[in-house]
């Protein structure tokens, strides 16, 4: 009897993004099996673009926003209660880049042996260029020509913009925490897929379209470390915060220092930002101590 695959995509009042993911989604040469769509704002037109679409669907409409790692929980668990073998996770603003993505990533799974396998994600609007910079080694790669021509990177991963979790891999590593809303619940996922010992990586022949997020890394010490810096406050306040909490945990903590160098390089010589490194370091604690308030 063959796997059944379920697709998760969470979505939050971008019904355009969502239509468009979709159509790609549900139109894959291995089709997907079951689509179960996360709405968290809840709305009735969402509810009936879902209830559209081909094959069996589900849609989960909160009336509680639950942010990407509460919309990915809730999903990845209904999706398990449903049967799943694979579990395919996406965000409402991205789409895979053709009808093949699935059943290469699934076939990049088999032959490698893999509990987690994602696509390259790159650039919606320039598919060469990565969406998020790459390190190999000590380079950081910004192009998918400049990753070579291997077939698989083992041991990292871009977490939900088109990652495949097999049932297993989830009983694991477990589901993203509510607790971060947005920003750095896929690095967490990430810390703990390292940790687990599961067999993980990218498939790099095959990729998933999202938009460009490489602005918010910041070169600095002439672009051999980045530093992020997210284009608007609300952003910054989850990226740093989260961050606090991540680089406090098991297998985090050795980067402690370069998280030290990093930041206060590019606060204190590139961007002469007494302000926004008081307001780094005040998130940070509060990551730290667990005090996940929303603002």
């Amino acid at each position: 009897m063959p796997d059944t695959v379920i697709a998760v995509v969470v979505t939050h009042k971008r019904i355009d993004y969502l239509r468009n993911s979709l159509e790609v989604l549900t139109t894959q040469s291995r089709p997907i099996d079951h689509l179960i769509v996360v709405d968290n704002a809840s709305e009735d037109d969402v509810k009936e673009l879902v209830e559209s679409q081909p094959g069996a669907v589900t849609y989960l409409g909160s009336k509680h926003n639950l942010g990407g790692g509460g919309g990915f929980a809730l999903g990845m668990l209904h999706a398990l209660a449903l049967g799943a073998d694979w579990v395919w996770l996406a965000d409402d603003d991205g789409r895979p880049e053709g009808p093949e993505v699935l059943a290469t990533l699934l076939a990049c799974a088999e032959k490698y042996s893999l509990d987690e396998v994602s696509p390259v994600v790159c650039d919606i609007d320039e598919p060469d260029r990565l969406a998020f910079p790459l390190r190999r080694g000590v380079v950081w790669r910004r192009f998918r020509s400049e990753l070579g021509e291997e077939d698989f990177l083992p041991g990292i991963a871009s977490l939900f913009n088109g990652a495949v979790f097999s049932a297993s891999a989830i009983d694991s590593v477990g589901v993203p925490d509510l607790r971060l809303f947005i920003r750095g619940d896929e690095v967490e996922v990430h810390r703990r897929l390292v940790r687990s010992g599961l067999e993980f990586g990218t498939c790099l022949q095959t990729a998933y379209l999202h938009p460009n997020g490489a602005d918010e890394f910041k070169p600095i010490l002439g672009g051999r470390m980045h530093a992020q810096y997210p284009d608007n406050e609300t952003k910054r306040f989850f990226t740093y915060r989260n961050r606090g909490y991540i680089m406090s945990q098991p297998g985090m903590r050795t980067l402690y220092l370069q998280e030290w160098l990093r930041f206060g390089w590019f606060f204190l010589f590139t961007k002469r930002d007494i302000k926004g490194l008081r307001e780094w370091l005040t998130l940070r604690k509060q990551g730290r101590l667990e005090r996940f308030r929303r603002p």
